[in-house]
């Protein structure tokens, strides 16, 4: 006879064949366990029910370790925030927060580009902020360029660009900023293409231009750019130069050039629509195109030389923001196109960029190998629309000086010049010496 055993034990599963009739004899309320012939068994285990069951209801659940942390994280107002400072700038179908200046860093803050339009940001914007940690998500909006995020300001491409008009002196006691604005005088907001053979001093032109803005005009936002540039001239433009220097070493891979340059010049153009007056030196545009040419994708039409058709659009794209903008504020750029380095693509570079400048500064490798510094070809060289630079009478006098110097030999030219400038003391009376000697 088999029986029902404990649970925590292996039951015991009884199959009986009842007939259809109960036979004779055999009570019919017999318990079908008491027919023992005929009754196959069947072994079944079965989980014993304390592996599986649940506790009781009135026992208390103890919080995962896990799960207390955070909480405790939560009532204690853990997650503190921290200030965040940088400028906008948008790679990659992303935008960040450069916090350590224009390269990336390791506290750069990730933002959607959903955020950025939300909260009407652009590249170069200079804002703070707070985040909030662990995650550093952005917290709240401090300011924008130091104004109030919700303050209105106009966009760079809807500002109205005129010809310069107001001079940007550079003239200094060195003779070569006094040259510089006698033969290609400089407005507020003038491209100027500063055309260099390897060795003509370039560098050394870059250096009185920014010691120039400097003393002059100590309100104007100076930035210097150099792109693809030995460590050692880095090191020498940031011990010298009173302003901002950008720089990537040509060691750098080319997409950290590009980044570079856009976003410093992205910066330059958020300045200008705050009505500042901006100067930038970027050296140089050549080493800038060639990056371009680079990193542009397989595909694409090819020019002359070898040179992809974006990498000349692009960096033409950021030359092309200098400009005078009649509702208040320029960006001034002065950069340098390299010449007779004796490679095809340098030429096609130059040749695709000369004509967008609207000043130009042309040095001379003879000149500067016949040690005359600074090495300037004067015929070469010129601004258009330099007539509304200068005045009246200074205007009858530099064309006339130009007149002389146009008919002299290239070197004679330069070395005439660079004596009459030794003699005087400004270039207010050397031309007053010229106006003189013309009467």
């Amino acid at each position: 006879m088999a029986f029902i055993q404990n649970p925590k034990d292996i039951i015991m599963t009884v199959s009986i064949e009842i007939p259809a009739e109960v036979p004779a004899g055999i009570p019919a309320d017999l318990h079908p366990g008491d027919a023992t012939e005929k009754v196959p068994k069947r072994r079944t285990r079965r989980r014993a029910p304390a592996d599986h069951a649940s506790a009781p209801p009135d026992r208390p659940t103890k919080p995962s370790r896990r799960s207390q942390t955070t909480a405790e994280r939560s009532d204690q107002g853990e997650h503190p925030l921290r200030a965040v400072s940088g400028l906008v700038d948008v790679r990659d179908k992303a935008a960040y927060i450069r916090t350590s200046g224009y390269l990336p860093g390791e506290d750069d803050l990730r933002l959607p580009l959903s955020e950025i339009h939300r909260l009407r940001l652009r590249p170069g914007d200079l804002i703070e902020a707070t985040a909030r940690r662990p995650y550093d998500r952005l917290a709240e909006l401090v300011s924008v360029n130091g104004r109030a995020p919700e303050q209105d300001r106009p966009r760079f491409a809807d500002l109205t660009p005129v010809h310069p008009r107001e001079r940007l002196l550079l003239e200094t006691a060195s003779p070569i900023t006094r040259i510089i604005d006698l033969v290609s005088p400089v407005g507020k907001g003038q491209r100027g293409l500063i055309v260099a053979p390897p060795k003509a001093g370039k560098t050394i032109v870059l250096k009185a231009i920014a010691d120039a803005v400097t003393a002059n005009h100590p309100d104007a936002h100076l930035m210097a750019v150099l792109v693809g540039e030995r460590p050692e001239e880095v090191t020498d433009f940031r011990e010298s130069v009173r302003g901002e220097v950008i720089a990537s070493t040509f060691d750098r891979p080319e997409r950290e050039h590009t980044a570079l340059a856009e976003l410093a010049v992205e910066r330059a153009k958020r300045l200008a629509e705050q009505g500042a007056d901006v100067v930038l030196l970027l050296d140089s545009l050549t080493r800038l195109g060639r990056a371009y040419n680079v990193i542009a994708p397989n595909g694409g039409k090819t020019l002359t030389g070898g040179i992809d058709a974006q990498s000349v659009h692009l960096p033409k794209r950021l030359f092309g923001a200098a400009r005078a903008l009649r509702e208040g504020g320029s960006l001034t750029i002065f950069a340098t196109a390299l010449a007779e380095t004796g490679s095809r693509m340098d030429d096609n570079f130059y040749e695709e960029f000369k004509g967008t400048g609207n000043m130009e500064l042309r040095l001379s490798r003879a000149l500067a190998e016949h040690r005359l510094y600074p090495a300037v070809d004067v015929a070469g060289s010129g601004t258009r629309r330099e007539e509304v630079l200068l005045a009246g009478d200074e205007r009858e006098v530099v064309w006339k000086l130009r007149r002389v110097l146009v008919g002299l030999e290239r070197e004679q030219a330069l070395t005439v010049l660079l004596d009459r400038v030794r003699e005087t003391p400004s270039n207010a009376a050397f031309l007053l010496q010229v106006a003189a000697t013309a009467a």
